[in-house]
C-alpha cells in the first residue's frame, strides 16, 4: 500500500492506495504518527479512494489513529471511501466514531 500525505491548512490529508491490511501497519502508522505531531493541525482527513481492499486489522489501525487524534485535540474524517469501503466501515458501525463519506 503507498501512503501520502498533503498539509494544507490546519488539515492534513493522508491519501491511501492499495490494499489496507496488516501489512500496511509500519507505513500508515508512521505516517498518522507524524501527522499528529504538526502543531497547526486540528483536523486529519482519510482519503480511501484508491483503497481495493480493507480487512480488521485495518480497522484497528483505524481506532489506533482515532486514539490519537482525540489525544491531541485532533478531528479525524474518513473521504472519498468505494462502495466496498464503505460496506465495511457500516458493518463496524465506524460512523460512530469517524465523520466518513
Amino acid at each position: 500500500m503507498q501512503v501520502t500525505t498533503q498539509h494544507h491548512g490546519d488539515t492534513i490529508t493522508i491519501t491511501l492506495e492499495g490494499r489496507f491490511d496488516f501489512s500496511a501497519h509500519r507505513v500508515f502508522r508512521g505516517q498518522y504518527e507524524a501527522s499528529l505531531q504538526v502543531p497547526a493541525v486540528k483536523h486529519v482527513a482519510l482519503d480511501m479512494a484508491k483503497v481495493e481492499y480493507l480487512d480488521s486489522s485495518a480497522l484497528g489501525m483505524l481506532l489506533l489513529l482515532n486514539e490519537g487524534a482525540r489525544a491531541n485535540n485532533i478531528q479525524v474524517a474518513i473521504i472519498n471511501c468505494p462502495e466496498n469501503v464503505m460496506k465495511i466501515l457500516n458493518i463496524a458501525n465506524f460512523g460512530r466514531i469517524f465523520k466518513i463519506s
